[in-house]
């Protein structure tokens, strides 16, 4: 395949963020195709190398992705393990908050590292979310339900990256990566990336307690299906808890896809188990 076709195949497998960032600030989300060398069940642009694939794959759909969106550097992947923790990447970096949990205590098993990320190597740093002040470095997520959120400042000065599932999102990892944006929070925008949706994305009681919890007001997020089970709505509770946090509600981009009922376009751990990971991607140019 010529190179123009390739790159022309890599632009047609990302969803691209819809959201007012000023110029030289871009986001976007990788698609199952039609890019991609991956077979099925992974097919085809699979980026996450701790769930099941031919890692040969996987690292030749990272390259397809860097070489056909002519990315400004490798992307920064993350060992993700459904925490708050945040990595500052980049010149002047310093460590990034971590904070406490916001989970009650709860008998469910914390879901396995493999579940919703994957990693290059193992010396990819532990974290959930990253950010950065630095131009042309370009920070990345995995997910597979859980919600990816890009971040950026209003004058394009710092952007992030958070992996939100219902357990670090829970947890305060937005939250987090607003404290450590270091900027004033009425001055960022947020984007929200493709997620497990509220009609088809149902959860236990413990799920809503957690949430419940931390602010009597998530539970218009949840609806009741079969006893102790609701649907939920993850869209819903990142805009509260972003909100919460200073982002002015019109700040807040994004939402109204569900990765679950659109196996076109998008992996979901929960609908198939063994599958894929897409990456979303932010980074700055320089000014």
């Amino acid at each position: 395949m010529a190179a123009g076709d390739a790159a022309a195949r890599v632009r047609d497998s990302v969803l691209r963020a819809a959201w007012p960032a000023p110029a030289g600030v871009h986001a976007l989300t990788t698609l199952r195709g039609p890019a991609g060398t991956s077979q099925p069940p992974f097919d085809r642009f699979d980026m996450g190398l701790r769930n099941g694939d031919d890692p040969a794959a996987v690292a030749a759909n990272r390259k397809l992705l860097e070489q056909g969106l002519a990315l400004p550097s490798a992307p920064r992947w993350l060992r993700q393990v459904h925490g708050t923790k945040v990595h500052a990447v980049g010149r002047g970096a310093s460590a990034a908050p971590t904070v406490p949990s916001l989970l009650p205590a709860s008998g469910e098993k914390v879901p396995p590292q493999g579940a919703d990320e994957g990693r290059s190597s193992p010396e990819d740093p532990e974290a959930d979310a990253a950010v950065t002040r630095t131009p042309n470095t370009v920070l990345a997520i995995l997910t597979a339900d859980c919600l990816p959120v890009a971040f950026c400042s209003t004058d394009g000065a710092v952007v992030a990256a958070a992996h939100a599932g219902w357990r670090g999102l829970a947890a305060g990892v937005l939250e987090a990566t607003v404290e450590a944006m270091d900027v004033a929070p009425g001055s960022v925008l947020a984007w929200l990336g493709p997620a497990a949706g509220p009609e088809a994305y149902e959860v236990g009681e413990e799920v809503r307690d957690a949430f419940v919890a931390h602010d009597a007001r998530a539970a218009a997020a949840f609806v009741a299906t079969r006893p102790g089970h609701w649907r939920v709505g993850l869209y819903a509770l990142a805009r509260q808890r972003l909100q919460a946090a200073g982002l002015d509600p019109a700040a807040i981009h994004g939402g109204g896809l569900d990765t679950i009922t659109d196996p076109a376009r998008f992996y979901s751990h929960r609908r198939d188990h063994r599958t894929g990971r897409m990456a979303t991607l932010v980074w700055k140019d320089i000014p």
